[in-house]
Protein backbone atom coordinates (compact mmCIF):
# COMPACT_ATOMS: atom_id res chain seq x y z
CA UNK A 1 0.00 0.00 0.00
CA UNK A 2 1.34 3.23 -0.91
CA UNK A 3 2.46 5.38 1.96
CA UNK A 4 4.50 8.60 2.57
CA UNK A 5 6.29 9.61 5.56
CA UNK A 6 7.34 12.92 7.06
CA UNK A 7 10.35 13.73 9.07
CA UNK A 8 11.45 16.56 11.22
CA UNK A 9 14.42 17.42 12.85
CA UNK A 10 16.30 18.47 16.04
CA UNK A 11 19.19 18.14 18.27
CA UNK A 12 19.45 16.87 21.75
CA UNK A 13 21.78 13.98 23.66
CA UNK A 14 23.34 11.21 22.54
CA UNK A 15 23.45 7.43 23.12
CA UNK A 16 26.09 4.35 22.13
CA UNK A 17 26.96 0.22 21.94
CA UNK A 18 27.41 -2.20 19.06
CA UNK A 19 25.13 -5.08 17.53
CA UNK A 20 24.48 -6.58 14.12
CA UNK A 21 25.96 -7.85 11.43
CA UNK A 22 24.99 -7.53 7.82
CA UNK A 23 27.41 -9.40 6.21
CA UNK A 24 25.36 -12.63 6.92
CA UNK A 25 23.29 -10.70 4.85
CA UNK A 26 25.04 -11.07 1.70
CA UNK A 27 27.63 -8.69 2.61
CA UNK A 28 28.88 -5.33 0.78
CA UNK A 29 29.26 -5.22 -2.59
CA UNK A 30 32.49 -4.21 -4.53
CA UNK A 31 31.49 -3.25 -7.46
CA UNK A 32 29.02 -0.11 -7.98
CA UNK A 33 25.79 -1.96 -9.56
CA UNK A 34 22.74 -2.65 -7.80
CA UNK A 35 21.59 -6.26 -7.93
CA UNK A 36 17.93 -5.45 -5.88
CA UNK A 37 16.74 -2.47 -8.06
CA UNK A 38 13.40 -3.40 -10.67
CA UNK A 39 13.10 0.47 -11.13
CA UNK A 40 12.80 2.56 -14.24
CA UNK A 41 15.09 5.54 -14.65
CA UNK A 42 13.21 8.13 -13.54
CA UNK A 43 12.44 5.90 -10.30
CA UNK A 44 16.16 5.60 -9.48
CA UNK A 45 16.95 9.18 -10.26
CA UNK A 46 14.28 10.38 -7.95
CA UNK A 47 15.39 7.81 -5.17
CA UNK A 48 19.08 9.21 -5.60
CA UNK A 49 17.98 12.85 -5.91
CA UNK A 50 16.32 11.95 -2.42
CA UNK A 51 18.83 11.45 -0.50
CA UNK A 52 20.28 13.74 1.93
CA UNK A 53 22.92 13.85 4.92
CA UNK A 54 20.89 15.12 8.31
CA UNK A 55 23.17 14.09 10.96
CA UNK A 56 26.86 14.15 11.84
CA UNK A 57 26.60 10.66 12.76
CA UNK A 58 27.13 10.60 9.37
CA UNK A 59 23.31 9.38 9.29
CA UNK A 60 21.12 9.95 5.33
CA UNK A 61 17.91 9.66 4.13
CA UNK A 62 16.59 8.23 1.30
CA UNK A 63 12.87 7.72 -0.18
CA UNK A 64 12.95 4.30 -2.27
CA UNK A 65 10.92 4.77 -5.38
CA UNK A 66 9.44 1.87 -7.27
CA UNK A 67 10.02 -1.64 -6.57
CA UNK A 68 12.86 -4.32 -5.86
CA UNK A 69 13.65 -7.70 -4.92
CA UNK A 70 14.22 -8.58 -1.97
CA UNK A 71 15.85 -12.03 -2.95
CA UNK A 72 18.31 -11.10 -5.17
CA UNK A 73 22.47 -11.35 -3.22
CA UNK A 74 24.76 -8.43 -2.37
CA UNK A 75 27.89 -9.61 -4.05
CA UNK A 76 31.06 -9.42 -1.95
CA UNK A 77 31.72 -9.68 1.83
CA UNK A 78 34.33 -8.25 5.07
CA UNK A 79 35.76 -10.14 7.72
CA UNK A 80 33.33 -9.29 10.51
CA UNK A 81 34.01 -8.10 13.96
CA UNK A 82 32.10 -8.49 17.49
CA UNK A 83 29.19 -6.86 18.37
CA UNK A 84 26.25 -6.31 20.31
CA UNK A 85 22.55 -5.08 20.76
CA UNK A 86 20.03 -4.32 23.33
CA UNK A 87 16.54 -4.44 21.79
CA UNK A 88 13.19 -3.92 24.57
CA UNK A 89 9.09 -4.09 23.66
CA UNK A 90 7.31 -2.41 26.21
CA UNK A 91 3.88 -3.76 25.71
CA UNK A 92 1.94 -3.16 28.60
CA UNK A 93 0.06 0.00 27.57
CA UNK A 94 -2.39 -1.38 24.68
CA UNK A 95 -2.58 1.76 23.05
CA UNK A 96 0.81 2.78 22.81
CA UNK A 97 2.99 -0.44 22.31
CA UNK A 98 6.38 0.67 21.68
CA UNK A 99 9.59 -1.27 20.09
CA UNK A 100 13.11 -0.26 21.52
CA UNK A 101 16.55 -0.93 20.74
CA UNK A 102 20.33 -0.05 20.70
CA UNK A 103 22.65 -0.58 17.97
CA UNK A 104 25.96 -1.24 18.68
CA UNK A 105 28.57 -1.59 16.67
CA UNK A 106 31.22 0.25 14.01
CA UNK A 107 31.52 3.88 13.07
CA UNK A 108 29.87 3.55 9.87
CA UNK A 109 27.66 5.52 8.02
CA UNK A 110 24.08 4.80 8.91
CA UNK A 111 20.87 5.33 6.64
CA UNK A 112 16.96 5.60 7.59
CA UNK A 113 15.24 4.19 4.38
CA UNK A 114 11.82 4.91 3.20
CA UNK A 115 10.12 1.80 1.26
CA UNK A 116 6.86 1.42 -0.36
CA UNK A 117 7.02 -1.62 -2.31
CA UNK A 118 3.86 -2.04 -5.11
CA UNK A 119 3.40 -5.94 -3.40
CA UNK A 120 4.40 -5.00 -0.14
CA UNK A 121 3.58 -2.58 3.29
CA UNK A 122 5.63 0.42 3.63
CA UNK A 123 8.13 0.81 6.25
CA UNK A 124 10.94 2.83 7.65
CA UNK A 125 14.18 1.12 8.69
CA UNK A 126 18.01 1.63 9.38
CA UNK A 127 20.66 0.64 7.64
CA UNK A 128 24.38 0.87 7.81
CA UNK A 129 25.30 1.52 4.37
CA UNK A 130 28.65 0.48 4.79
CA UNK A 131 27.55 -3.49 3.98
CA UNK A 132 26.93 -1.78 0.35
CA UNK A 133 30.27 -0.87 0.04
CA UNK A 134 29.20 3.09 0.31
CA UNK A 135 31.59 5.26 1.73
CA UNK A 136 30.48 8.32 3.96
CA UNK A 137 29.92 10.84 1.15
CA UNK A 138 27.04 8.30 -0.82
CA UNK A 139 25.42 11.06 -3.25
CA UNK A 140 24.83 9.11 -6.50
CA UNK A 141 26.52 6.16 -5.50
CA UNK A 142 23.72 3.83 -6.82
CA UNK A 143 24.85 1.26 -4.73
CA UNK A 144 22.28 2.64 -2.37
CA UNK A 145 19.42 1.21 -4.23
CA UNK A 146 20.49 -2.29 -2.88
CA UNK A 147 19.63 -0.56 0.54
CA UNK A 148 15.94 -1.94 1.34
CA UNK A 149 18.20 -5.99 1.75
CA UNK A 150 19.63 -4.57 4.51
CA UNK A 151 17.65 -3.68 7.35
CA UNK A 152 19.03 -3.67 10.85
CA UNK A 153 15.78 -3.04 12.37
CA UNK A 154 12.33 -1.40 10.90
CA UNK A 155 8.55 -1.21 11.21
CA UNK A 156 6.02 -1.26 8.87
CA UNK A 157 2.83 0.55 8.44
CA UNK A 158 1.34 -2.27 10.38
CA UNK A 159 2.78 -1.89 13.06
CA UNK A 160 4.80 -4.84 13.35
CA UNK A 161 8.62 -4.31 14.04
CA UNK A 162 11.69 -6.64 14.23
CA UNK A 163 15.43 -6.07 15.29
CA UNK A 164 18.37 -8.58 15.61
CA UNK A 165 21.08 -9.31 18.26
CA UNK A 166 24.31 -11.46 17.90
CA UNK A 167 24.01 -14.82 19.71
CA UNK A 168 27.43 -16.44 18.92
CA UNK A 169 25.67 -19.82 19.67
CA UNK A 170 23.13 -19.72 17.73
CA UNK A 171 22.90 -22.46 14.44
CA UNK A 172 20.33 -22.67 11.86
CA UNK A 173 20.67 -25.98 9.94
CA UNK A 174 18.84 -25.81 6.23
CA UNK A 175 15.66 -27.10 5.65
CA UNK A 176 15.48 -29.28 2.67
CA UNK A 177 12.56 -27.42 0.34
CA UNK A 178 13.06 -24.06 1.57
CA UNK A 179 14.76 -21.09 0.09
CA UNK A 180 17.60 -19.85 2.09
CA UNK A 181 17.98 -16.01 2.47
CA UNK A 182 20.31 -14.28 4.70
CA UNK A 183 20.25 -13.61 8.50
CA UNK A 184 19.83 -9.88 7.42
CA UNK A 185 17.87 -10.08 4.55
CA UNK A 186 15.08 -11.28 6.68
CA UNK A 187 13.88 -8.63 8.44
CA UNK A 188 12.80 -7.46 4.78
CA UNK A 189 11.08 -9.71 4.19
CA UNK A 190 9.36 -9.37 7.69
CA UNK A 191 8.89 -5.84 7.15
CA UNK A 192 7.71 -6.18 3.65
CA UNK A 193 5.35 -9.09 4.30
CA UNK A 194 3.84 -9.72 8.09
CA UNK A 195 0.97 -7.66 9.85
CA UNK A 196 1.66 -9.92 12.93
CA UNK A 197 3.92 -11.44 15.12
CA UNK A 198 2.44 -14.51 14.19
CA UNK A 199 2.63 -13.60 10.39
CA UNK A 200 6.34 -12.69 10.72
CA UNK A 201 7.18 -16.12 12.48
CA UNK A 202 5.92 -17.39 9.72
CA UNK A 203 7.83 -15.54 7.43
CA UNK A 204 10.34 -17.03 9.38
CA UNK A 205 9.72 -20.49 9.74
CA UNK A 206 9.24 -20.60 5.37
CA UNK A 207 13.31 -19.81 4.91
CA UNK A 208 16.68 -21.29 5.61
CA UNK A 209 19.02 -18.78 7.07
CA UNK A 210 22.89 -18.15 5.97
CA UNK A 211 24.78 -16.82 9.00
CA UNK A 212 27.87 -17.24 6.70
CA UNK A 213 30.21 -14.38 6.89
CA UNK A 214 28.83 -12.89 10.13
CA UNK A 215 27.60 -13.82 13.44
CA UNK A 216 25.00 -15.41 14.04
CA UNK A 217 21.83 -13.51 15.05
CA UNK A 218 18.15 -13.85 17.27
CA UNK A 219 15.71 -11.86 16.65
CA UNK A 220 12.80 -9.69 18.74
CA UNK A 221 9.26 -8.96 16.66
CA UNK A 222 6.41 -7.08 18.51
CA UNK A 223 3.31 -5.79 16.76
CA UNK A 224 0.79 -3.51 17.11
CA UNK A 225 -1.59 -5.83 19.11
CA UNK A 226 0.61 -5.99 21.52
CA UNK A 227 1.83 -9.57 20.93
CA UNK A 228 5.66 -10.06 20.82
CA UNK A 229 8.50 -13.28 20.45
CA UNK A 230 11.97 -13.44 20.21
CA UNK A 231 13.23 -16.21 17.44
CA UNK A 232 16.47 -18.15 18.04
CA UNK A 233 17.70 -20.75 16.38
CA UNK A 234 18.67 -23.48 19.06
CA UNK A 235 20.89 -26.80 18.69
CA UNK A 236 20.13 -26.13 14.33
CA UNK A 237 16.40 -25.61 14.79
CA UNK A 238 14.36 -22.79 14.81
CA UNK A 239 12.59 -21.71 18.34
CA UNK A 240 10.61 -19.01 18.94
CA UNK A 241 9.86 -17.66 22.92
CA UNK A 242 6.50 -15.81 22.73
CA UNK A 243 5.91 -13.16 25.54
CA UNK A 244 4.97 -14.42 29.28
CA UNK A 245 5.02 -10.76 30.46
CA UNK A 246 3.95 -7.39 29.97
CA UNK A 247 7.91 -6.68 27.90
CA UNK A 248 10.16 -8.73 26.63
CA UNK A 249 13.85 -7.84 25.78
CA UNK A 250 17.11 -9.01 23.68
CA UNK A 251 20.77 -8.58 23.89
CA UNK A 252 23.48 -10.96 23.16
CA UNK A 253 22.81 -13.98 25.49
CA UNK A 254 20.28 -17.02 24.51
CA UNK A 255 16.46 -16.67 25.77
CA UNK A 256 14.78 -19.63 24.88
CA UNK A 257 14.68 -22.61 27.61
CA UNK A 258 16.59 -19.87 29.99
CA UNK A 259 15.37 -18.96 32.94
CA UNK A 260 14.94 -15.23 34.08
CA UNK A 261 17.51 -15.30 37.00
CA UNK A 262 19.87 -16.45 34.42
CA UNK A 263 19.41 -14.02 31.70
CA UNK A 264 19.22 -11.19 34.21
CA UNK A 265 22.81 -12.64 34.85
CA UNK A 266 23.68 -10.63 31.77
CA UNK A 267 24.40 -6.60 32.73
CA UNK A 268 22.48 -5.32 30.13
CA UNK A 269 19.57 -7.71 29.86
CA UNK A 270 19.34 -6.88 33.87
CA UNK A 271 18.88 -3.50 33.70
CA UNK A 272 16.34 -3.43 31.16
CA UNK A 273 14.37 -6.14 32.81
CA UNK A 274 15.01 -4.34 36.34
CA UNK A 275 13.33 -1.23 34.53
CA UNK A 276 10.81 -2.51 32.81
CA UNK A 277 9.32 -4.53 35.85
CA UNK A 278 9.47 -1.27 37.75
CA UNK A 279 6.96 0.38 35.13
CA UNK A 280 4.93 -2.65 34.70
CA UNK A 281 5.77 -2.59 31.10
CA UNK A 282 5.11 0.60 29.86
CA UNK A 283 7.06 3.68 28.71
CA UNK A 284 7.17 6.46 26.31
CA UNK A 285 9.35 7.18 24.02
CA UNK A 286 11.08 9.46 26.25
CA UNK A 287 11.73 6.62 28.94
CA UNK A 288 12.53 4.17 26.22
CA UNK A 289 15.12 6.11 25.37
CA UNK A 290 16.51 6.85 28.82
CA UNK A 291 16.77 3.24 29.23
CA UNK A 292 18.47 2.61 26.25
CA UNK A 293 20.75 5.25 27.74
CA UNK A 294 21.51 3.73 30.73
CA UNK A 295 22.65 0.18 28.73
CA UNK A 296 25.00 2.20 26.21
CA UNK A 297 28.14 1.21 25.14
CA UNK A 298 31.13 2.94 23.86
CA UNK A 299 29.99 2.31 20.26
CA UNK A 300 26.34 2.63 20.36
CA UNK A 301 25.53 3.90 16.69
CA UNK A 302 22.13 4.66 17.29
CA UNK A 303 19.21 4.33 19.47
CA UNK A 304 15.80 4.18 18.11
CA UNK A 305 12.51 3.40 19.34
CA UNK A 306 9.40 2.36 17.26
CA UNK A 307 5.56 3.59 18.72
CA UNK A 308 3.35 0.12 17.09
CA UNK A 309 -0.09 2.04 17.06
CA UNK A 310 1.27 5.65 16.54
CA UNK A 311 3.85 5.01 13.65
CA UNK A 312 5.94 7.78 15.38
CA UNK A 313 9.80 6.67 15.26
CA UNK A 314 12.43 8.38 16.93
CA UNK A 315 16.72 8.07 16.22
CA UNK A 316 19.04 9.09 18.39
CA UNK A 317 22.72 9.01 16.44
CA UNK A 318 25.95 9.06 18.61
CA UNK A 319 26.42 12.33 17.65
CA UNK A 320 24.13 13.37 19.50
CA UNK A 321 21.38 14.19 16.90
CA UNK A 322 17.51 13.14 17.11
CA UNK A 323 15.09 12.60 14.38
CA UNK A 324 11.79 12.33 14.25
CA UNK A 325 9.57 10.46 12.02
CA UNK A 326 6.13 9.04 11.48
CA UNK A 327 4.52 6.55 9.25
CA UNK A 328 1.69 6.50 8.63
CA UNK A 329 -0.11 3.49 9.44
CA UNK A 330 -3.18 1.31 7.94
Amino acid sequence: MRRTLVATGLAVLLLAPACADGRGAGGAPAAGTPTASRQDPDQVARTLASLRRVDDLPLYEMTYVGDYDPTVGVPGATPPSPFGCSLFAALADRDRPLFARNFDWEPNPALVLRTDPPDGYASISLVDISYLGVAADPAGDRRLLDAPLLPFDGMNERGLAVGLAADDGARADPVPGRPTVGSVRILRLVLDGAATVDEAVGVFARHNLDFAGGPALHYLLADATGASAVVEFVDGSMRVDRRRDPWQALTNVPTVGVSDRDLRRDHRYGVLATELDRVGGALDAAGALRLLAAVRQAHTRWSVTYALRSGEVRVVTAGGGIRDYRLPMS
